[in-house]
């Protein structure tokens, strides 16, 4: 698994989202995703979100992906 990857799978999910992945191990990443979809949603949510994107690629070929999730007001 590589970080662009990670970051195509997201973006995919979440179209409107600015993604930013990083992660050289292949399988320890860290990724800030910035989308107006996370208004009004507690961090939990979000994360959901994220890793809805991922299915079943979590806990398996990815197995920590530390997430900062950010809507575009917070993101300034």
């Amino acid at each position: 698994m590589d970080a662009e990857t990670i970051a195509n799978l997201i973006q995919t999910g979440l179209p409107d989202a600015h993604v930013q992945v990083q992660g050289d191990d292949g399988v320890h990443f860290e990724a800030t995703v910035v989308s107006a979809a996370f208004a009004g949603k507690l961090p939990l949510a979000r994360h959901r979100m994220v890793y809805a994107t991922l299915g079943e690629l979590m806990g398996r070929e990815i197995h920590a992906l530390a997430l900062t999730t950010l809507t575009p007001d917070q993101a300034r």
